[in-house]
């Protein structure tokens, strides 16, 4: 293998949603409407309200993202961004704290989850229930196929992602739409909660607003990739602002089509009895059993695609960061015949199934914090460029700067107050976790440096 090997662009428009709409409807779209439910009151109208607004704020990052990926379109994304905005450390501490942790926390949480609806589906079908072994052994099974189909090459990938997109579409929108047709519930579009005064409301809202991300979560990934679109000054905005407000639609209508075939009533007894997924009691009530097996069925295809692309899109970053020579220097090998970051790949693999053995659940939740803290900073980094970089070849432009990014900085550090209010203690760890990412790059720098004057 040859380390001057280039990735090569063979991403096209169809490609960009594909990958965002195998990440973005994974299995949130499944279970994130209970917790809107609970943090709403059980209030229809302000619950698609705020997948509405949920939605709205996604899209303003998106804009965002699609100039900065436009004017910069390398595979490593956010990494890129904040490196030549802000330098190499800060960026390192970004992409150091999403290969320990976020991404590769990702990709083994969704091979857990794939395992857990794959399970369910046993004990639907067979009345059969797999032992915690062998789900482990599954979830680490579909990490490394997945990550082996990447090897081949970036279009095979990407035309994987188109299958399962259409796969898992046909049958949450034949859901959605019977659920719209044959409803019989009157939905409450009310937005007041009794007595409750404006400030609370408001509060509630943003509270709410915080959990729809999880199902929204997904939209930077695109940019990771942008070394291997053609076309990106066209085809990644392009595909960011389709995808986002498709998926916005479709999650607004999925939640509404169940409220129309579910009382309030029943969601609540169902919740409260720990039945999150409530497109399961929707389509069963227009469907009957056939119904349930549908949407498991679209749960497991959901994220399969989610898994493949997070398996696809991630190594890009450490790619980008072993170009810079401040990570292993293997993961910058790209195949001579698939031109594919092979090594990144098996890294990426390798982390996630480490994190999968021992157990992922309290270190995917200090990440959150620090999540915000580097969105803020790439938000940021479009007034850094536009300063600085005022000549730079921009195919697109974010819509009504410099009001929209900064409302978006606003909304992002309110919600990182949020964040941090609400769970001192992990958004402390998760800083702490963000910090140590700077002696791992000075020791890094230090070796490089040592090993030159032998």
């Amino acid at each position: 293998m040859d380390k001057k090997e280039t990735l090569k662009r063979e991403i096209n428009l169809f490609g960009g949603v594909s990958i965002l709409s195998g990440i973005m409807v994974g299995s949130g779209i499944f279970f994130i409407g209970s917790f809107v439910l609970l943090r709403t009151d059980f209030s229809p109208g302000l619950s698609l309200l705020v997948w509405l607004v949920g939605g709205i704020i996604t899209l303003f990052y998106g804009l965002i993202y699609a100039e900065l990926g436009a004017m910069l379109p390398k595979a490593g994304g956010y990494y890129i961004y904040l490196r030549e905005a802000y330098g190499k450390p800060v960026a390192f501490m970004s992409g150091f704290m999403n290969f320990v942790l976020a991404s590769s926390g990702s990709i083994a949480a969704l091979a857990i989850a794939f395992s857990l609806i794959f399970n369910q589906l046993l004990i639907t079908l067979f009345d059969t229930v797999m032992p915690a072994w062998a789900m482990s052994v599954l979830s680490v099974l579909m990490i490394v196929l997945l990550s082996l189909f990447n090897f081949f090459g970036v279009k095979l990938g990407s035309n994987l992602l188109k299958v399962f997109l259409v796969l898992k579409a046909i049958p949450i929108l034949s859901v959605m739409i019977a659920g719209i047709i044959f409803g019989t519930q009157q939905v409450n579009f009310g937005l007041s909660l009794g007595g409750a005064s404006i400030l609370s409301v408001l509060a509630m809202l943003g509270f709410a607003v915080i959990a729809t991300f999880w199902a929204y979560e997904g939209w930077t990934n695109l940019n990771s990739v942008a070394g291997e679109i053609k076309n990106p000054g066209r085809n990644l905005p392009l595909s960011l602002i389709i995808t986002i407000s498709s998926v916005t639609v479709l999650y607004v209508l999925y939640n509404f089509s169940i409220f129309n075939v579910l009382s309030i009533g029943e969601i609540q007894g169902m919740v409260s009895r720990g039945e999150i997924y409530l497109g399961i009691g929707a389509a069963m009530e227009i469907l009957g059993s056939f119904g349930m097996y549908v949407v498991i069925f679209t749960m497991l295809i959901s994220v399969f695609g989610a898994l493949n692309a997070t398996i696809m899109a991630f190594p890009r970053v450490y790619y980008a960061m072993s170009e810079d020579g401040i990570f292993f220097e293997r993961f910058r090998k790209v195949h001579p015949r698939y031109k594919t970051p092979v090594f990144a790949i098996a890294g990426s693999a390798l982390m996630a199934i480490i994190l999968l053995v021992f157990g992922l659940d309290d270190l995917i939740s200090l990440v959150a914090f620090g999540g915000l803290v580097f969105n803020t900073l790439i938000f940021v980094s479009l007034f850094v460029f536009r300063k600085k970089r005022p000549d730079a070849d921009r195919p697109y432009k974010v819509w009504f700067y410099p009001y929209l990014p900064a409302i978006t900085i606003l909304i992002t550090v309110a919600l990182l107050v949020a964040v941090f209010i609400e769970s001192i203690v992990p958004s402390l760890i998760g800083t702490g976790l963000i910090l140590l990412g700077l002696p791992v790059y000075y020791g890094i720098e230090a070796y490089k440096k040592k090993k030159a004057d032998r």
